[in-house]
């Protein structure tokens, strides 16, 4: 199945490519799975700050992948711990607690049942600072959630809500693509004087390693990175799809084509000056993202950039994205945007 989506089975490695990453550390660490990175920057975080807390559904033992293991034993039970499964009050709760000036780090143990919670994120949380005009704020809160497809997920398991919350002034939405970016990003979130919902790749979380320093460090946030550059069409994602289109740049290079690939890390605020530079060098734009294509994120980016870029533009701006049905099971291979559809679609625009 992993062959049909375009992605390997085999451990990913990603190179040390990050710009932001460098300029707040050169140096390299030990090799560490997503997971594990994660698990280091919540480390960090709650050692350098006694007002940070971890809580959420089964954390206290390490949580059902792993991210929070050993943290209640080291940190103790009054900073790190299990919450009825009720995702409203989970989140209610870390209003109030960053609303007191703590750092709340709350985990939703899937992005798919981040939906009981969309009252209090959206009405509350995103609008607490600009309601009482900036004399409080819940600023401290970070959301973690593992989203996207698996392989195995169906449609309770595997969905990309990223769009739904890139819609609310007064957050702000982040997802890493690896190891050494999810850590310096979820510290940068956690320390954020903003809420910022942090939506983890999942099929990343053990197949994704890479070197990641073992200090404290932090990532810049709403900063695109050019990870590949090219000349003749820009491709833009995030997270876990980053790995598919990496590969599909590699196949189109073989054929004369050349593809600069954009991690966007941050889609609420988003870069758009990074990606209107790309794209008036290249002439063309693609994006892509796991999420249904209606109404997804990408269209958001494609009318930005038709805006800024239009007199710019060779073609028509292409997204290659999951289609408009719920998540399936049995017949995922088909709904993902894989290497072979967005390889096709950097054909069709090159030649447009």
């Amino acid at each position: 199945m992993a062959a049909l989506l375009g992605r390997s089975c085999r451990k990913l490695s990603f190179p040390s490519l990050s710009h932001g990453a460098r300029r707040v550390s050169t140096e390299t660490g030990k090799p560490l799975n997503l997971y594990s990175a994660i698990n280091q920057a919540l480390h960090i975080a709650l050692d350098t700050d006694p007002r940070s807390y971890v809580f959420g559904e089964d954390v206290g033992f390490g949580g059902v992948f792993r991210c929070t293991t050993g943290l209640a034993e080291r940190f103790g039970k009054n900073r790190v711990f299990n919450t009825p499964l009720c995702e409203q009050g989970i989140v209610g709760f870390g209003i109030g607690l960053a609303a007191m000036g703590n750092r709340a780090i709350v985990e939703i143990q899937f992005a798919d049942y981040i939906y009981p919670a969309f009252d209090q994120i959206v009405n509350e949380a995103a609008k607490f600072r600009y309601r009482s005009g900036n004399q409080f704020n819940c600023g401290g809160l970070t959301i973690r959630a593992p989203y996207g497809a698996v392989g195995h997920g169906g449609h309770y398991h595997s969905q990309s809500p990223e769009a739904f919350f890139c819609h609310v002034p007064g957050i702000k939405v982040v997802i890493p693509r690896s190891p050494r970016e999810a850590k310096g990003l979820l510290l940068s979130c956690i320390r954020d004087p903003n809420p910022v919902v942090f939506f983890e790749p999942k099929w990343l979380y053990r197949q994704a390693v890479e070197e990641v320093p073992e200090h404290d460090y932090m990532i810049p946030l709403s900063e695109a990175e050019v990870i590949r550059e090219g000349n003749d069409i820009t491709l833009v994602g995030w997270g876990a799809q980053l790995t598919v289109m990496e590969q599909a740049c590699l196949d189109a290079e073989k054929e004369g084509i050349s593809c600069e690939l954009i991690d966007l890390k941050t889609l609420l605020p988003w870069d758009k000056e990074t990606v209107e530079a790309s794209v008036k060098k290249t002439g063309r734009l693609l994006i892509s993202h796991e999420a249904p294509v209606t109404g997804g994120f990408g269209a958001e980016i494609s009318a930005t950039i038709l805006e800024r870029c239009f007199l710019k533009l060779e073609a028509p701006v292409s997204r290659v994205c999951g289609l408009d049905t719920p998540f399936p099971l049995v017949f995922e291979p088909f709904y993902m945007p894989t290497k072979n559809k967005i390889l096709d679609a950097i054909k069709s625009t090159v030649n447009y």
